[in-house]
């Protein structure tokens, strides 16, 4: 009997588990990040890493930013803050992970004066998450733009659980999601960034991120479940321009236009270059030519001049004197 009630027990902590709300899915590695960082302007007191099983939460280490931080006995040299220089980050760095760290873990932060906040985070063992969702569409925007992402369901029934995801290759983070019984809620570091819609009949539903940057792009995932357990999904690739791309593009088709105007330039001076040695070509043979018959023409008048010259001149001829005799009779 007694062993039927631990059974029992242990059932209901793992249940309970099971069904805690997952902020972000990572893929197990033998070094991995656990991100935890609060994104609203509240002052954080004290954080504290836990591992959930099935018999509650194991401490892994503490942050505060008066006194230091603090690992465990079991996590020293396995696990240290990221960034503990800036109190609102408290991520983890996990090292030497084996399939024995598969599982549950949260991020609780004391804040002022808001009390406590949890992430919490899952390990898995998979190969990969984005090479598993093929896109249904593409959606291009450019930084500090509002995105609204939206999917029409094609199921007859009407909606009973919505979850919006967004997809890397190495996690998964909960964006929000929808339960027509209990509500709308927010992944950890999204309830400030990210407008839904939740309310009863709905046959689509959307997301608006506000103020979109360029590491807001990748792919998001709609699923949605029906009353009568029908299930869908549908998958978006959201592309977000950096500013520094466009000039890059600007750059590149100002530097095409200008290697193209410098060839259109040399060739118009090598056709120019061209032309001119040969118009001065056919200028020097018509110089010649004209010297050649210009040179001819005055070696004719000169024969023809020193000829009728010598026409017209007298031609004298001295003759002896002879004595006159008397003709004979």
């Amino acid at each position: 009997m007694l062993c039927l009630l631990l059974f029992v027990v242990l059932q209901a902590h793992k249940a309970i588990s099971e069904e805690k709300f997952v902020d972000t899915t990572i893929k197990l590695a033998k070094n991995m990040i656990f991100e935890c960082e609060y994104p609203g302007l509240e002052f954080t007191s004290q954080a504290e890493w836990f591992k959930i099983t099935t018999k509650g939460k194991d401490s892994m280490a503490i942050f505060n930013p008066e006194y230091g931080e603090l690992i465990r006995m079991n996590y020293i040299n396995r696990v240290h803050f990221f960034n503990s220089s800036v109190a609102a980050n408290v991520s983890l760095f996990f090292h030497n992970a084996s399939k024995a760290d598969v599982g549950l873990y949260s991020c609780s932060l004391q804040l002022f004066p808001l009390g406590l906040w949890e992430k919490v985070i899952k390990v898995v063992q998979s190969d990969g998450f984005e090479t598993r969702v093929p896109s249904n569409s593409h959606v291009e925007s450019e930084p500090g733009n509002n995105v609204k992402l939206v999917f029409q369901t094609h199921m007859a029934s009407p909606l009973k659980y919505v979850t919006w995801e967004r997809i890397q290759p190495h996690q998964i983070d909960h964006l929000t999601s929808c339960n027509l019984n209990k509500g709308k809620s927010y992944g950890f570091k999204y309830h400030r960034k990210i407008l839904t819609s939740c309310s009863q009949g709905m046959k689509s539903s959307f997301i608006v991120i506000h103020n979109i940057t360029a590491s807001d792009s990748g792919f998001y995932q709609c699923c949605l479940t029906t009353s009568t357990g029908e299930n869908e999904t549908f998958v978006m690739k959201l592309t977000v321009t950096d500013a520094k791309t466009d000039y890059r593009i600007i750059f590149f088709i100002a530097g095409g236009a200008a290697s193209f105007l410098i060839l259109v330039m040399f060739v118009i001076i090598i056709s120019y270059c061209c032309m001119r040695k040969r118009r001065k070509k056919i200028f020097s043979k018509a110089l010649w030519d004209f010297q050649i018959q210009s040179s001819n023409n005055y070696d004719r008048s000169g024969i023809s001049d020193q000829t009728q010259d010598y026409k017209e001149e007298d031609i004298y001829v001295n003759c002896p004197a002879f004595s006159q005799r008397p003709q004979p009779r």
